[in-house]
């Protein structure tokens, strides 16, 4: 039976740990500032939004809501990000993704200066990642690095698949592995017999949008498996992107949905931030 990855238990210990530093730089006089730009009525990004805003709030940080209609032009919108990045007061910016098809992610993401850029998404800090020179991280994939490090899970040597690509998590994530010394493979929708690469997985990260698109016939017995995905189904309930009944009896450790890596976003946003606001004042 695996051991359960607790995102509660591991996200809480991350965040009393920035509310400390928080508190020290206070003291300093730097509060860090978080400004949220979310556009549209999207159910998903608003809970998001409402998370974040909480947080802020436990940090002791001082928090930005911009929450712009659907028909927000791209003037508009970029607007409001070349303020916000002149704004003192703002550490990190972050603008809520998806944003309605009119609007271009990417023009958007590169607006953001690298420096207040919490997410992580500007090719500057990008490429920083790319060569270990880093300022922040992802803040999903520094959210899993953090709980393998909480479970002393040693990475070196260990066969890493991740399933997925994406910019956010599938992409990013191969890098700190790779950086901890694993043998990483990153799979996706044209990867050929995918069940034997997974199969050969010592930590299998799942970060595909599917749900409970992992089966124990794709899992290594002893495996770590790290479940990225949040996906709700028909009956409301939510889920992860693997199936967790079955694997669980095969892992070593597994994180649920919820409660895996889904607290440990937050928790790095906020770390995140708090880097920002140290940084943009010499501390």
């Amino acid at each position: 039976m695996a051991k359960l990855i607790d995102g509660k238990i591991i996200s809480a210990a991350v965040k009393a740990e920035v509310a400390k530093e928080t508190e020290e730089l206070k003291k300093k006089g730097v509060t860090p500032g978080l400004a949220v730009i979310i556009v549209g009525e999207d159910p998903a990004s608003k809970v998001y939004v409402a998370n974040k805003e909480k947080a802020c709030e436990q940090m002791g940080f001082a928090s930005f809501k911009y929450a712009l209609p659907e028909n927000t032009t791209q003037e508009e919108l970029i607007a409001l990000i070349e303020e916000l990045n002149l704004k003192k007061e703002v550490s990190g910016i972050l603008c809520q993704l998806p944003l309605p098809k009119h609007l271009n992610e990417e023009l958007v993401i590169n607006t953001i200066v690298p420096e207040k850029d919490v997410d992580a998404f500007h090719p500057q800090n990008v490429g920083k990642i790319m060569i270990g020179e880093f300022d922040f991280l992802p803040c999903t994939p520094a959210g899993v690095m953090e709980m393998l490090k909480y479970e002393n899970i040693d990475i070196t040597g260990k066969e890493c698949v991740i399933i997925g690509r994406s910019n956010i998590v599938g992409k990013p994530m191969s890098m700190l592995l790779l950086h901890k010394n694993g043998t990483v493979t990153v799979c996706h929708s044209r990867t050929k017999n995918l069940a034997e690469v997974t199969r050969r997985a010592d930590i299998l990260v799942a970060a595909v949008g599917r749900a409970n698109f992992v089966t124990a016939d794709m899992v290594k017995e002893g495996a770590v498996v790290i479940d990225v995905g949040i996906n709700r189904l028909e009956n409301g309930k939510l889920c992860g992107d693997v199936n967790f009944a079955e694997v669980e009896p095969k892992a070593s450790y597994i994180t649920p949905v919820p409660g895996g890596v889904g607290p440990m976003t937050i928790a790095t946003l906020m770390k995140n931030t708090l880097t920002a606001a140290k940084k943009q004042n010499g501390i």
